[in-house]
């Protein structure tokens, strides 16, 4: 989906099939605007060569007259502007194991939420991410699990609750990040030209069958937190990592993208592809990496970036990077498709301390949420903002996910109740 949206229709042979068929088209892209929770700017009307604005559109008499006034017969076209579009929500990839283990969620008046793909939309929310593994059983990691079947449940249920989809390709058994980007095991001892075909046709099968289920991806990164590459080889390999202060293994690194990407424009052409990095406090090495894709004319839509305070430095180092960014590569957008702050206790291996401007409370990890906001509303170019694993809650958990160390959620392990900073994200649209 584009940032702005244009819908017209033609209108120069007027018949009743024409028009109940522009009827349908305009009512579908009002439902679609009611899904998004948005409202039109406004509706162009070119009759007889002149150009009327309309804030509603009606047609009367059998159709023949536009907005009680204007003969349709003389109407050349109709066009609909929409807002620009941002995209708000979370990384839920672990919710259906959440649901099994009987985590119970409450909103803030302690009444038990039963649907949260449902509750989170009515807070504001349009989009959601899920990342998939190419086999997750390869690593005993109790939040390594999204294999295709899961992921593609999942999906299908955030499309059939209206929302968008966000698709996270790890092309890894497990965790993928800037220190780790290790090929899958089934995929080891692959040449590099073996590993073209196979990117391209894992890529496409799993879109065909997403798809087929129901559950088709409305942005794809190909790769997670790609920052240096991915695909190295076995686990401790990093033979084929790349560094803005070099240009060994670039190349191999773009016909990978290549490969994932061609699949992602012939199974899902409406989708858009981010390329995710995680260089937040380098925006040298960010604006290296975009760089490179550049010259090596790798197709992609989005710049996607990683941010946790708590590792990448106070908002101020975020601004400079997209500023960076967005002065550098102006005609991709930019969204934060991982954020988080704690709201009790550091997170493990915390290297940069934030509390004296936002400790680590309830109205600490809203503040935040809000101060970020409002940085990021002075860039136009960013249009996607994703809270990563709000849906972490011990509250009555039964099974192996009860441990409730990590307390940058959006509810309370203690208690499972809804935190401020979860409906502060509506502010973000």
């Amino acid at each position: 989906m584009s940032r702005k949206e244009t819908f017209s229709v033609s209108l120069h042979e007027i018949v009743n099939e024409k028009l109940i068929k522009m009827r349908k088209n305009l009512l579908a892209l009002l439902l679609m605007m009611a899904t998004l929770q948005l409202s039109a700017q406004s509706f162009y009307v070119c009759s007889e060569g002149n150009v009327e604005t309309a804030s509603e559109l009606s047609f009367s008499d059998n159709g023949t007259t536009l907005n009680g006034r204007l003969s349709t017969s003389a109407i050349d076209s109709i066009t609909m502007q929409v807002p620009d579009l941002r995209f708000v929500g979370g990384d839920i990839s672990m919710l259906s194991e959440y649901e099994k283990q009987s985590a119970r969620y409450k909103d803030t008046t302690g009444t038990r939420i039963t649907n949260l793909i449902a509750f989170l939309k009515e807070q504001g929310w349009n989009t959601m991410r899920v990342r998939l593994f190419v086999d997750p059983s390869q690593d005993d990691d109790k939040a390594v699990i999204q294999d295709l079947e899961y992921v593609k449940a999942l999906g299908r249920r955030i499309k059939d609750a209206g929302l968008l989809l966000v698709l996270d390709f790890h092309y890894s058994d497990t965790w993928a990040d800037p220190a780790k980007q290790w090929t899958p095991v089934s995929w080891q001892g692959l040449t590099n030209d073996q590993l073209y075909t196979k990117i391209y046709d894992y890529t496409k099968d799993c879109l065909q069958q997403m798809n087929a289920a129901g559950a088709s991806p409305d942005f794809i990164q190909t790769g997670n937190e790609i920052s240096y590459g991915m695909l190295w080889g076995a686990e401790g390999s990093t033979g084929n990592r790349c560094y803005s202060s070099s240009e060994n293994n670039w190349q191999r690194f773009a016909n990978l993208l290549k490969q994932a990407g061609k699949a992602c424009r012939e199974e899902c052409p409406r989708a858009k592809i981010i390329l995710h990095t995680e260089r937040v406090p380098k925006p040298g090495v960010l604006t290296n990496f975009y760089n490179q894709m550049k010259t090596k004319q790798v197709d992609y839509d989005i710049i996607g970036l990683s941010y946790y305070p708590y590792f990448h430095g106070n908002i101020a180092t975020l601004e400079t990077a997209i500023t960076q960014l967005e002065s550098t590569f102006k005609n991709k957008r930019i969204q934060v498709v991982e954020f988080g702050y704690t709201y009790k206790d550091e997170v493990p291996g915390t290297t940069y301390d934030y509390t004296s401007t936002y400790p680590y409370t309830y109205e600490g990890q809203r503040w935040f949420t809000a101060d970020l906001i409002t940085m990021l509303k002075r860039h136009a170019s960013v249009d996607g903002l994703y809270w990563w694993y709000p849906e972490a809650n011990a509250f009555r958990c039964t099974g192996n996910l009860k441990n409730g160390w990590y307390n940058a959620t959006l509810f309370d392990n203690s208690s499972g109740t809804a935190l401020p900073a979860l409906f502060e994200l509506k502010n973000f649209k």
